[in-house]
Protein backbone atom coordinates (compact mmCIF):
# COMPACT_ATOMS: atom_id res chain seq x y z
CA UNK A 1 0.00 0.00 0.00
CA UNK A 2 1.37 3.33 -0.77
CA UNK A 3 0.61 6.03 1.62
CA UNK A 4 1.58 9.51 1.46
CA UNK A 5 1.17 12.58 3.50
CA UNK A 6 0.33 16.00 2.16
CA UNK A 7 1.35 18.31 4.57
CA UNK A 8 0.62 22.07 5.25
CA UNK A 9 -1.08 24.42 7.94
CA UNK A 10 -4.33 24.79 5.71
CA UNK A 11 -5.57 28.18 7.54
CA UNK A 12 -7.84 28.18 5.85
CA UNK A 13 -8.30 25.12 3.17
CA UNK A 14 -8.02 26.63 -0.34
CA UNK A 15 -9.47 25.40 -3.87
CA UNK A 16 -5.23 25.31 -4.81
CA UNK A 17 -4.88 22.82 -1.43
CA UNK A 18 -8.08 20.83 -2.74
CA UNK A 19 -6.76 20.38 -6.40
CA UNK A 20 -3.57 19.24 -5.39
CA UNK A 21 -5.34 16.64 -2.82
CA UNK A 22 -7.77 15.77 -5.55
CA UNK A 23 -4.69 15.18 -7.98
CA UNK A 24 -2.84 13.12 -5.16
CA UNK A 25 -5.23 11.27 -3.64
CA UNK A 26 -5.40 9.77 -7.56
CA UNK A 27 -2.01 8.32 -7.31
CA UNK A 28 -1.81 6.66 -3.67
CA UNK A 29 -3.56 4.30 -2.01
CA UNK A 30 -4.12 6.48 1.10
CA UNK A 31 -3.38 10.02 1.46
CA UNK A 32 -2.79 11.64 4.88
CA UNK A 33 -3.79 15.11 5.35
CA UNK A 34 -0.94 16.45 7.98
CA UNK A 35 -2.78 19.29 9.43
CA UNK A 36 0.34 21.23 11.07
CA UNK A 37 0.49 22.89 14.29
CA UNK A 38 2.96 25.11 14.05
CA UNK A 39 3.95 27.44 17.11
CA UNK A 40 5.41 29.62 15.31
CA UNK A 41 2.80 31.27 13.43
CA UNK A 42 -0.68 32.34 15.29
CA UNK A 43 -3.09 30.81 12.85
CA UNK A 44 -7.26 32.13 12.29
CA UNK A 45 -7.99 28.60 13.35
CA UNK A 46 -7.63 25.97 15.94
CA UNK A 47 -6.01 22.88 14.49
CA UNK A 48 -9.11 20.98 15.31
CA UNK A 49 -11.28 23.68 13.18
CA UNK A 50 -8.68 23.00 10.39
CA UNK A 51 -9.29 19.44 10.88
CA UNK A 52 -12.98 19.86 10.72
CA UNK A 53 -13.12 21.93 7.92
CA UNK A 54 -10.87 19.94 5.88
CA UNK A 55 -12.97 16.62 6.73
CA UNK A 56 -16.30 18.36 5.58
CA UNK A 57 -14.66 19.62 2.46
CA UNK A 58 -12.83 16.23 1.37
CA UNK A 59 -16.04 14.02 2.48
CA UNK A 60 -16.22 12.27 -1.26
CA UNK A 61 -12.43 11.42 -1.00
CA UNK A 62 -12.45 7.76 0.62
CA UNK A 63 -8.63 7.35 0.76
CA UNK A 64 -8.09 10.62 2.49
CA UNK A 65 -7.26 11.05 6.08
CA UNK A 66 -6.84 14.28 8.05
CA UNK A 67 -4.37 13.93 11.27
CA UNK A 68 -3.27 16.71 12.71
CA UNK A 69 0.43 16.52 13.95
CA UNK A 70 3.55 18.82 15.56
CA UNK A 71 7.08 18.05 15.05
CA UNK A 72 9.18 17.33 12.22
CA UNK A 73 7.42 15.97 9.36
CA UNK A 74 9.45 13.17 8.71
CA UNK A 75 8.62 11.60 12.04
CA UNK A 76 4.94 11.92 11.64
CA UNK A 77 5.68 10.25 8.27
CA UNK A 78 7.47 7.48 9.67
CA UNK A 79 4.80 7.52 12.75
CA UNK A 80 2.00 7.01 9.76
CA UNK A 81 3.89 4.66 7.89
CA UNK A 82 4.20 7.05 4.61
CA UNK A 83 7.21 6.45 2.24
CA UNK A 84 6.03 9.77 0.43
CA UNK A 85 5.53 13.64 0.99
CA UNK A 86 3.81 15.89 -1.77
CA UNK A 87 4.06 19.51 -2.01
CA UNK A 88 2.57 21.88 -4.50
CA UNK A 89 5.01 24.61 -6.10
CA UNK A 90 3.19 27.66 -7.39
CA UNK A 91 6.40 29.63 -8.52
CA UNK A 92 10.30 29.40 -8.63
CA UNK A 93 10.57 31.00 -5.07
CA UNK A 94 8.46 28.01 -3.49
CA UNK A 95 10.90 25.44 -5.28
CA UNK A 96 13.85 26.94 -3.90
CA UNK A 97 12.59 26.77 -0.35
CA UNK A 98 10.83 23.58 -0.72
CA UNK A 99 13.75 21.79 -2.44
CA UNK A 100 15.98 22.78 0.25
CA UNK A 101 13.29 21.03 2.68
CA UNK A 102 13.26 18.37 0.43
CA UNK A 103 17.16 17.26 1.01
CA UNK A 104 16.96 17.92 4.55
CA UNK A 105 13.88 15.56 5.41
CA UNK A 106 15.78 12.95 2.82
CA UNK A 107 18.90 13.35 5.30
CA UNK A 108 16.88 12.85 7.83
CA UNK A 109 14.81 9.82 6.74
CA UNK A 110 15.98 8.58 3.30
CA UNK A 111 13.09 6.43 3.18
CA UNK A 112 10.89 8.82 2.67
CA UNK A 113 10.75 10.73 -0.70
CA UNK A 114 9.27 14.08 -1.59
CA UNK A 115 7.24 14.60 -4.72
CA UNK A 116 6.45 17.85 -6.49
CA UNK A 117 3.34 18.73 -7.80
CA UNK A 118 3.18 22.18 -9.74
CA UNK A 119 -0.10 24.20 -9.31
CA UNK A 120 -2.62 23.93 -11.36
CA UNK A 121 -2.60 27.27 -13.39
CA UNK A 122 -5.95 28.60 -12.35
CA UNK A 123 -4.46 28.50 -8.66
CA UNK A 124 -0.94 29.49 -9.05
CA UNK A 125 -1.47 33.31 -7.22
CA UNK A 126 -3.65 31.48 -4.42
CA UNK A 127 -2.27 31.51 -0.52
CA UNK A 128 -4.41 31.06 2.36
CA UNK A 129 -2.33 34.60 3.30
CA UNK A 130 -4.08 36.34 0.64
CA UNK A 131 -7.38 34.68 1.69
CA UNK A 132 -6.97 35.78 4.88
CA UNK A 133 -6.35 39.55 3.95
CA UNK A 134 -9.18 39.61 1.18
CA UNK A 135 -11.72 38.69 3.71
CA UNK A 136 -10.13 40.84 6.76
CA UNK A 137 -11.31 43.84 4.08
CA UNK A 138 -14.44 42.28 3.24
CA UNK A 139 -13.71 41.24 0.04
CA UNK A 140 -15.30 38.35 -2.17
CA UNK A 141 -13.07 35.25 -1.22
CA UNK A 142 -16.14 32.78 -2.84
CA UNK A 143 -13.83 31.84 -5.82
CA UNK A 144 -10.88 30.96 -3.37
CA UNK A 145 -12.46 28.51 -0.87
CA UNK A 146 -15.60 26.46 -0.59
CA UNK A 147 -18.71 28.33 0.72
CA UNK A 148 -18.60 26.31 3.88
CA UNK A 149 -14.87 27.75 4.49
CA UNK A 150 -16.00 31.06 3.75
CA UNK A 151 -18.72 30.79 5.90
CA UNK A 152 -15.98 30.00 8.89
CA UNK A 153 -13.67 32.41 7.78
CA UNK A 154 -16.43 35.48 8.36
CA UNK A 155 -17.96 33.74 11.31
CA UNK A 156 -14.16 33.54 12.95
CA UNK A 157 -13.06 37.59 11.74
CA UNK A 158 -16.12 38.56 13.04
CA UNK A 159 -15.60 36.82 16.70
CA UNK A 160 -12.17 37.82 16.64
CA UNK A 161 -13.28 41.87 15.65
CA UNK A 162 -10.85 41.18 12.25
CA UNK A 163 -13.40 41.71 9.59
CA UNK A 164 -14.08 45.05 7.95
CA UNK A 165 -17.85 43.97 6.39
Amino acid sequence: MLRAIYPGSFDPVTFGHIDIIRRSASMVDELIVGVLNNNAKIPLFSVEERVRMLEKVLKDMPNVKCIPFEGLLVDFAHETGARMVIRGLRAITDFEYELQMAQTNHKLRPDVETVFLTTSLEYSYLSSTTVKEVAAFGGDISQFVPEYVADRIKEKMKQKGECKS
